[in-house]
């Protein structure tokens, strides 16, 4: 029973004690956030208890904060901790900004199936309705199955109500873009207003504010500061379309919309992957108009490990059985010492269901890893009984005497192997953590083993185990090893070693030393590199590239990607990081960013001509080489072939000399291949420089250019948008200037700014200029950081 609802996974759920805090104000610098944000946060969260190191990553509108605790911390502790620390310094924070998240770090975020969604027939669904289906209708249902965590929906687009304003007819009216936005959420919502007591009721007063079409929104008529009014669609044009698109999901070269699953912490894998084909599959009679196909699978390396292990651990125990039927060439004697093994393991699920583990790989190694000593015990008690049964005794007595004559020795043997297998249980570091339902599992398997061969192996054998036909002789047994090759041969050696025990004692020495010298050359790491027939390749173009671009070099990479032998599939998310993991943290995608999921052939597929993963991913990087303007990983990061450099400092003017310095050196290093600087990362902005004097004079503050600009580019704030409510979900209303506007500096120049007097042109009281910035800032333990990936020759990996 225990067995049916231990979980299935991959590796063990570790709960690591580092603290993520994300903060998102989008359209900001980040240099800014870096002052405004990310040092009050570390400063607020650096005196906490147990805190380790700090890594901070600013990007555009985004600011991730890992918070690393010593490991000795428990991870809710220090999460409530780090939440407490982080309000504390809300009121210090932006006021536009939403609250940081602080979440957790886990081992179970890893996304197990990925489902690409389209429309049965090309009439059917558009984009829009497709991406609403998937948002609404196949999210709640798989979020209705059990063990389900998260499901993050890829590509696609989300409905929008579009003001877009006329910017000479504002010019003509003296109206800004913020006045339209600001008036507009004031006259388009719906207000609580109390409470009535009319007739003798109590009634709930409130004030609905609200449009049903879009008709009705461009026919509103808002009031404005000055007290005139002016009907919305005199100053923009609204139409009901779709929101600015910031990624894309491609099944093959097709656009597509696709969805990913991850479970929660402690949920079994397989069960969770049945659970949601079963959900899909409902989901695809329910909707006979939408196609959903299984685009990428995570599910089945696990269980092919799962159903491979438990083919090995039958496949070792009959073996076990077999070997010591060769030895004692009885079948009762191999049948009592056959039913220790069953008898040993099964326990061992009694006692990891208790302690909460779960069939992963790690307590499947430590099963494949003791069921060959399982049966030691029963084997020796199983020997010593024959032995005094040779002697003529009745098979109670002998199991009787034999037992009581060795209990000691297996006693001290079960105890040894305890000894050896349970301190691996409380090792420190991340190991540890994944070695510890190693050690226990080993343990409970080793004790129930020494719980059998002291009880149930003598009972057994008292009423199993028959006489055979007594040879007689004295303790010694003369008869035992009589016509047996083997032990003569054994026996002559071992008395040849014990008449030349200096020579034995300096053969076994010279053998532990060089055992000793072969550890330098046995390769390191974590764990060995796995063959999962799937591997990423990230795709990083230059800050300031557009997601057309990041489109069209992700098509050139699985292009040249497909014309390898081994690839079999490729499904590429763009603008949205590895399967669309931005989106689920609620931090803004970076467009210029991609990722490929390659699906390669089966393993089994690849045996013919000898190639690995590995050798695969070698491939596919000497392919993609070649691609040009942009930064290619093929793999894991950690590839053998790059070492990395971190230069730390409080003083980013000396940082950045020093970076520069420092990399001009490294190229000129013999055997040094390419080097990339976190330095060199900077992105083309527009900057406004308000004339102060000017500004004063007409009563213009640098918080009204600064919302003009925003609103006119980029719409308000997600939070501050007015809302467009229909009878499932609310769609904003975004008003902003026209997309060729943010192409051309000069019509950013001429947007009109709200000032005591009416409005005034942007560029009579500002220099708009181009200008760059950091793309990116990482920051450690307060200060600054600056990596660089240096590439080095095969030959030159040892210095």
């Amino acid at each position: 029973a225990s067995f049916k609802m231990t979980g299935v996974q991959d590796f063990p759920d570790i709960e690591l004690p580092i603290i993520t805090v994300s903060a998102s104000l989008p359209g900001a610098a980040p240099a800014q956030l870096e002052t405004e944000v990310a040092r009050k946060i570390e400063n607020a969260v650096a005196p906490l208890q147990g805190v380790k190191h700090i890594y901070t990553n600013i990007l555009d509108g985004a600011v991730t904060i890992n918070v690393e605790f010593i490991l000795e911390k428990n991870a809710a502790e220090a999460s409530n901790e780090v939440r407490d620390a982080v309000s504390q310094v809300r009121a210090d924070l932006p006021g536009d900004m939403r609250d940081p998240v602080v979440s957790k770090a886990t081992t179970s975020g890893k996304p197990i199936l990925t489902y690409v969604v389209s429309a049965a027939n090309t009439d059917a669904l558009d984009e829009e309705a497709i991406s609403w289906l998937v948002d609404n209708a196949i999210t709640k249902r798989i979020l209705a199955a059990q063990g389900v965590g998260r499901v993050a929906r890829i590509g696609g687009v989300s409905r929008e109500i579009r003001v877009e304003l006329n910017t000479e007819k504002m010019t003509s009216l003296g109206v800004t873009a913020a006045d339209v936005s600001q008036q507009l959420r004031r006259v388009q919502q719906e207000v609580p207003g109390g409470r009535g007591d009319v007739g003798g009721a109590e009634q709930a007063v409130r004030t609905i504010a609200t449009v049903k079409t879009v008709a009705d929104l461009s026919a509103l008529e808002m009031p404005l500061a000055d007290g005139r009014r002016i009907r919305l669609d005199q100053v923009a044009t609204v139409t009901d379309t779709i929101a600015e698109r910031r990624s894309l999901a491609l099944d093959q070269d097709q656009p597509v919309i696709a969805f990913e699953v991850t479970r929660t912490k402690g949920a079994s894998e397989l069960a969770v992957a049945a659970q949601v084909r079963k959900a899909v599959a409902e989901l695809s009679i329910a909707h006979p108009n939408l196609k959903i196909v299984e685009a990428i699978d995570n599910i089945w390396p696990v269980e092919e490990n799962f159903s491979g292990s438990m083919y090995l651990l039958l496949e070792g125990a009959l073996l076990a059985v077999i070997v010591v039927w060769y030895f004692l060439r009885d079948w009762r004697s191999t049948l009592v010492a056959a039913t220790a093994l069953p008898l040993s393991i099964f326990p061992t699920f009694l006692g990891m269901f208790y302690f909460g583990f779960t069939l992963n790989t790690v307590t499947l190694l430590a099963l494949a890893l003791v069921v060959g000593i399982l049966v030691d015990d029963a084997i020796v008690e199983i020997e010593n009984i024959s032995r005094h049964m040779r002697m003529g005794k009745t098979p109670y007595q002998a199991a009787m005497e034999a037992a009581d004559e060795i209990g000691l020795a297996v006693i001290a043997t079960t105890f040894a192997l305890i000894a050896v297998f349970l301190p691996t249980a409380f090792m420190s570091g991340i190991a540890g953590k994944f070695f510890k339902q190693f050690g226990w599992t080993a343990v409970f398997a080793i004790f129930a083993s020494l719980l059998v061969a002291r009880l149930l192996t003598p009972m057994m054998a008292a009423y199993i185990m028959k006489n055979k036909k007594h040879i007689g002789g004295d303790a010694k047994d003369k008869g035992i090893d009589k016509d047996s090759k083997m032990m003569t041969r054994y026996l002559g050696w071992v008395s040849w070693c014990i008449r030349h025990r200096n020579i034995t004692a300096i053969a076994s020495a010279i053998f532990f030393v060089g055992s000793l010298a072969l550890i330098p050359l046995l390769p390191k790491g974590f764990v060995p590199a796995a063959d999962r027939a799937q591997t990423i390749v990230n795709i990083e173009l230059p800050p300031g590239s557009n997601l057309q671009e990041t489109w069209d070099a992700a098509e050139r990479a699985r292009l040249v990607a497909m014309e390898n032998k081994d690839v079999k599939h490729i499904f590429s998310s763009v603008g949205g990081g590895v399967s669309g993991d931005a989106f689920a943290k609620g931090v803004s995608a970076e467009a210029r960013k991609a990722a490929l999921t390659v699906t390669l052939t089966k393993r089994s597929d690849r045996v013919a001509h000898g190639s690995s993963q590995q050798d695969v991913e070698v491939e596919l990087r000497k392919q993609l080489a070649s691609q040009p303007g942009v930064r290619i990983t093929v793999g894991p990061q950690d590839t053998g072939s790059k070492m990395q450099l971190v230069i730390q400092s409080g003083d980013p003017m000396t940082l950045q000399a020093t970076a520069r310095h420092l990399e001009r050196d490294l190229r000129t290093l013999q055997g040094v291949g390419n080097v990339t600087s976190s330095a060199s990362l900077v992105r083309p902005e527009i900057i406004v420089r308000p004339d102060f004097a000017r500004a004063a004079d007409m009563g213009v503050t640098a918080t009204s250019i600064g919302e003009t600009v925003r609103v006119a580019t980029a719409g308000d704030y997600d939070q501050n948008l007015p809302k467009f409510n229909l009878s499932e979900r609310q769609v904003p209303i975004r008003v902003k200037l026209p997309q060729a506007t943010r192409a051309d500096l000069a019509a950013i120049q001429r947007l009109q700014v709200p000032a005591k007097n009416g409005s005034v042109m942007l560029a009579n009281i500002a220099d708009v200029t181009m200008d760059s910035g950091p793309a990116q800032i990482d920051r450690l333990d307060r200060s600054r950081q600056i990596t660089f990936d240096v590439e080095l020759g095969v030959r030159e990996l040892g210095d």
